[in-house]
């Protein structure tokens, strides 16, 4: 399901893919205005199934840490308030979800994204990210 889940770069919050047409992508804002728009070959669309955290050893898929963040929250919303938190608290809170993530290449405006994503998505109830997982061969961006 991640595959159909957008992020458009310069725009806020996450869209889900409707159509595809000849040059552009039809996509619907995930929240409560369900707004569609056009996202162009010009816009920097990526789909949430081809994110993934960096940590020590390898790069963790998104549908992994969104799991493992919704078991930290017991499915809820986020705890913490990433808006106004720290560098340190983004870090210490970001630990308990990821325990081996980067510190060096993953930023606080990472977390930050994330955090949001996981409330945008808890919030539409888009909850079971153990179907998110990416499958072999899926590229949302086939229009070149």
């Amino acid at each position: 399901m991640l595959e159909t889940i957008l992020a458009i770069a310069g725009k806020p919050g996450l869209y889900k893919l409707v159509s595809r047409g000849n040059r552009n992508l039809i996509v619907e804002s995930i929240d409560d205005k369900h707004q569609r728009m056009p996202a162009f070959q010009t816009d920097r669309v990526i789909s949430l199934a081809d994110i993934a955290m960096f940590t020590e050893d390898e790069e963790v898929p998104l549908a992994d840490v969104l799991t493992s963040l919704q078991k930290k929250e017991n499915g809820g919303q986020c705890s913490l308030d990433y808006k106004k938190a720290s560098r340190d608290q983004l870090f210490e809170y970001f630990a308990d979800v990821l325990p081996n993530f980067d510190r060096d290449r993953v930023h606080p405006s990472d977390v930050k994204k994330l955090l949001q994503w996981y409330n945008i998505l808890i919030g539409a109830g888009l909850d079971d990210f153990s179907k998110m997982a990416p499958t072999e061969g899926d590229n949302i961006d086939d229009r070149k």
